[in-house]
């Protein structure tokens, strides 16, 4: 397995509270901890929720009553904002991403702000029209997959696909975009598209977290990553020693803070730590293959063995595996020499723990 890098995104989302010192705060926060990306989310309440629509039970647990679209208008910047944003990301050396959710607010990220990529949340993984009109913009995908079927992750891959190959001609449907999905094209347009597993409740089971998956990601042919909701960064942290290439997680200022995500987010010390850890052991991965490495080369002639005289040996005597050991240091003929001495004469007279020479 490749000690690949593995790209960190601090998730600040909603938790700005509607308020841009916040979101600017947020992105601060993001650029001290090391993270390479601060994701937050572009809507239109309206565009989102139906007015019946109620709020998810996590939602409603931490204190946003029932009413969906109500929550999310608490939640929404104005589009301006964010280009204050992403101009704010820029000056702390840190990637700007805001999640669209309305294919305006995907229009104006892509072409208004210059986005260089689009991520998609888990709940517009089946919402095949929308993320048609998203692929189209033309621009690499992250993908996030709580919920899902794999089925529903390989329908999604295929609208992708059916996207890059849309000079066809060829109307949409859902068998156009199996087609799609098996078309010899098909592994090139989606190399770049990274599959994120993940699990949509705040906070996630880490016995739920099923890492697993994202071998079936990889072996798709697109780069798997974990969306983390668990709580802490143990979970986060065996993502990228199973070689997950992104890693989002929720960052907060405050996890004591009102607000939907605040409690399932890490603080910045704790994302800090996230970072750290993960380049730890992305680093400690390595490149699998099996050789001596810098620090352990100064210890190898003390710590291994070169075959000896095991008493003393007269010049001439025929030698035998009494007469023969393997001590340290290891800097003589190694003990896997032994058999093809034994039966041969002594070259000269050796001393007990003298090496033997060739």
């Amino acid at each position: 397995m490749q000690g690949q890098a593995c790209e960190i995104i601090a998730e600040a989302g909603v938790n700005h509270d509607g308020r841009e010192d916040r979101a600017l705060a947020l992105v601060e926060a993001a650029a001290r901890a090391g993270a390479d990306v601060v994701k937050f989310q572009t809507f239109d309440p309206d565009e989102i929720a139906a007015a019946s629509a109620p709020t998810a039970g996590y939602q409603a647990r931490a204190g946003q009553g029932a009413d969906q679209r109500a929550m999310l208008r608490t939640l929404a910047l104005p589009r301006e904002a964010f280009r204050r944003i992403r101009d704010h990301a820029d000056a702390c050396g840190i990637a700007f991403l805001s999640t669209p959710f309305d294919i305006g607010s995907a229009r104006f990220l892509v072409d208004d702000l210059g986005m260089a990529r689009v991520k998609l949340g888990s709940g517009e993984l089946t919402n095949l029209p929308y993320l048609l009109k998203v692929a189209r913009l033309g621009r690499p995908l992250i993908l996030s997959t709580g919920m899902a079927t794999l089925t529903e992750v390989e329908q999604a891959l295929g609208v992708v696909a059916f996207a890059a190959l849309a000079e066809t001609g060829e109307p949409p449907s859902l068998a156009a975009f199996a087609e799609a999905l098996t078309a010899p094209e098909a592994a090139a347009i989606l190399a770049g598209t990274i599959v994120m597993q993940c699990v949509t409740e705040y906070p996630a089971p880490p016995d739920q977290a099923n890492l697993r998956v994202m071998d079936a990601y990889a072996a798709m042919g697109v780069r798997p990553g974990y969306s983390d909701h668990t709580p802490g960064v143990t979970v986060a942290l065996a993502a990228a020693a199973r070689g997950a290439e992104a890693i989002e997680k929720h960052l907060t200022l405050d996890k004591a803070a009102p607000g939907p995500d605040h409690a399932a987010s890490l603080e910045p010390d704790e994302m800090a730590a996230l970072v750290d850890g993960v380049r730890t052991v992305t680093a400690a991965l390595g490149d699998g293959i099996k050789a001596p490495v810098g620090a352990e080369r100064a210890n190898m002639v003390a710590a291994r063995r070169s075959l000896v005289a095991a008493r003393p040996i007269v010049a001439g005597e025929i030698l035998t595996e009494d007469g023969l050991t393997a001590r340290r240091p290891g800097n003589g003929l190694p003990p896997s020499a032994l058999w093809s001495l034994l039966g041969t004469p002594a070259a000269r007279d050796y001393a007990a723990d003298e090496a033997i020479e060739p």
